[in-house]
């Protein structure tokens, strides 16, 4: 019983983490209904940038406020310069300028600050919790659980903000329905902008927990394809579904490697997201929390 309960606390806290970069997602795709394939390159971005500053001697709190800066300036660049000039154009078309958009991410990160891998650590020790595994023989990693903490931290933030502020009720009556956000006086575009500004600084929060697990290297990137099962589970347009969608997926895929792993030769976590995704879309296509979508004829 230990066992599995370790199993399945480990993978709730992974999933966490994938829900950090779905997050990014969700805050654009609920503002301005597009789907933003370039995240994972944001994510990329955001860590190769704060680690560069960090190895050339930089103190880490400014080299931290340094790269927020730049995110936001980033995320504002691209409303600007991608999602303002395709305004009324059909979503695929939206669709592929991210995917242009992610190379040229990938392209100009690498071209600042290089290719080669970097290390990156918090002061934070990817070791079991001494009292848990003496008392109960339960290893739960103290990183894992930072980085629960640090997403809990951010979604009661974004909440607040989405709640309690008068842009975030700007931002949720834009999502509800941009002509009426017109129409009463939300002004469209400086909200799109805050949004990007805000999910620029979300790709940070990531960058930085994905990197000091996994390090700093281009195959960060690919985070975002993990980030594609937990939206499809949770809806694309639900903060809290993007933590349940998680949740599920982390949890989901461990036990999976742990129990059905040894039946089919191992590696099943890569893929088994996937497999929870594709089964969900035939039951529920809109996501746990999403709305169903009825077209009338």
């Amino acid at each position: 019983m230990s066992f599995f309960i370790e199993v399945v606390v480990g993978g709730l806290l992974a999933g966490v983490m994938y829900s950090l970069v779905a997050l990014g997602f969700v805050l654009i795709y609920k503002a301005s209904g597009v789907f933003n394939f370039a995240q994972g390159s944001l994510v990329f971005f955001a860590a190769l940038t704060f680690v560069s500053l960090t190895e050339r001697g930089w103190n880490f709190w400014l080299a931290l406020l340094v790269t927020l800066i730049a995110m936001i300036l980033v995320g504002i660049a691209i409303e600007r310069t991608v999602l303002r000039p395709l305004v009324n154009q059909p979503p695929i078309t939206l669709l592929m300028a991210t995917i242009g958009l992610t190379f040229v991410l990938e392209g100009a990160s690498q071209l600042m600050w290089g290719s080669q891998p970097h290390g990156l650590e918090l002061g934070i020790p990817d070791v079991p919790i001494e009292w848990l595994s003496q008392k109960w023989n339960i290893n739960i990693s103290q990183f894992d659980l930072f980085g629960a903490f640090v997403a809990g931290v951010l979604v009661a933030v974004l909440a607040l903000f989405f709640q309690k502020t008068r842009i975030g009720r700007a931002l949720r009556a834009v999502a509800d329905d941009h002509q009426a956000a017109l129409a009463v006086g939300i002004p469209l575009q400086h909200i799109w902008a805050i949004v990007w500004a805000v999910a620029g600084f979300v790709a940070l929060v990531a960058g930085v927990m994905w990197g000091v697990r996994n390090g700093v290297q281009y195959a960060l990137t690919f985070t975002a394809l993990k980030a594609l099962p937990v939206l499809i589970l949770g809806g694309f347009e639900s903060i809290a579904g993007a933590i349940v969608g998680g949740l599920i997926i982390g949890a989901g895929e461990k036990l999976a490697e742990v129990y059905l792993g040894p039946y089919v030769g191992g590696g099943i976590e890569s893929w088994f997201a996937y497999v929870i995704a594709l089964l969900f879309l035939l039951v529920r296509p809109e996501g746990l929390f999403g709305e169903k979508i009825i077209d009338r004829v």
